[in-house]
């Protein structure tokens, strides 16, 4: 009752999670970890390698059971539910790796996706034209993720940085409140990132979203609300210019802050000139 009670106060909160323990036998992977995301946010959860956030995400999504704590998703208690039950809510992830299905084309996969979302089930491999809405919808998703130019290419050909976006295009075909994009730009050569970047961007509005990451462009283009995780705890949370000028971060996260520097110059001048 006062998971739930606590919750009600703070109605535009989609998704919390509340003094989330995971221990793994005598380590403590994560802390008391206590987040709050907001309706509609573009939230980024930095860390360096070692600090929980994949475990976090794990926890949050059901992969592991929390030793302690609660997981709240638009008011209800998800803590025990299975990852599947937790899309079927609206929470979806992608993944650090990618796990498409390489014989697939980005048509295929997105049809299947967007027919098992709207109750059709194995009907997904039915021809698509009988099926009006499913191909509107795949057609919309390919045209937003840039991916009509290759919709008929098996995955496995396509280039990684194309796979990345089908990827999310999957994800977003659930028709998520809440997006879990984790580290999306990893293994992405320098040269298709920018498509990739500009397209976590223009996300719905309306998708909450919840980005880990280590490349700091991406995080300071995107977040406007920040969770620094060290050795499974939160250090500190704000807003970028609050993280950007926080020593502890510096110390801790990103040596001399060299790196964090450089990102929130290349943003403030993205900002300036957009």
């Amino acid at each position: 009752m006062s998971v739930q009670t606590s919750m009600n106060a703070g109605a535009e909160t989609v998704l919390s999670a509340q003094g989330l323990v995971m221990k793994f036998g005598g380590i403590t992977a994560t802390n008391n970890v206590t987040l709050n995301l907001q309706k509609g946010a573009r939230h980024a959860l930095i860390g360096p390698n070692g600090a929980g956030k994949t475990t976090l995400i794990n926890l949050l999504t059901g992969v592991l059971q929390p030793t302690s704590g609660a997981i709240i998703l638009e008011g209800r208690d998800i803590t025990q539910l299975a990852p599947y039950q937790r899309v079927r809510r609206g929470m979806v992830r992608t993944f650090q790796i990618n796990q498409l299905f390489d014989t697939m084309t980005p048509l295929e996969a997105l049809a299947m996706t967007v027919s098992q979302h709207q109750g059709l089930g194995s009907k997904w491999w039915q021809p698509l034209g009988s099926k009006k809405h499913v191909i509107e919808r795949c057609e919309q998703l390919l045209e937003q993720f840039h991916l009509s130019a290759v919709m008929n290419q098996e995955t496995r050909v396509m280039a990684y940085g194309k796979r990345r976006l089908l990827e999310i295009a999957i994800a977003l075909a659930c028709e998520p409140r809440v997006l879990l994009l984790d580290e999306p730009v990893a293994g992405v050569p320098a040269g298709e990132r920018e498509e990739l970047l500009q397209t976590v961007a223009a996300l719905p509005a309306d998708v909450s979203v919840l980005l880990i990451e280590h490349d700091m462009d991406l995080v300071f283009s995107f977040a406007n609300r920040m969770t620094v995780l060290v050795n499974g705890t939160v250090l500190t949370e704000g807003d970028p210019d609050a993280i950007a000028n926080d020593p502890r971060v510096k110390a801790v996260y990103l040596g001399h802050g060299d790196e964090l520097n450089d990102a929130v110059g290349t943003a403030a001048g993205d900002d300036h000139h957009g």
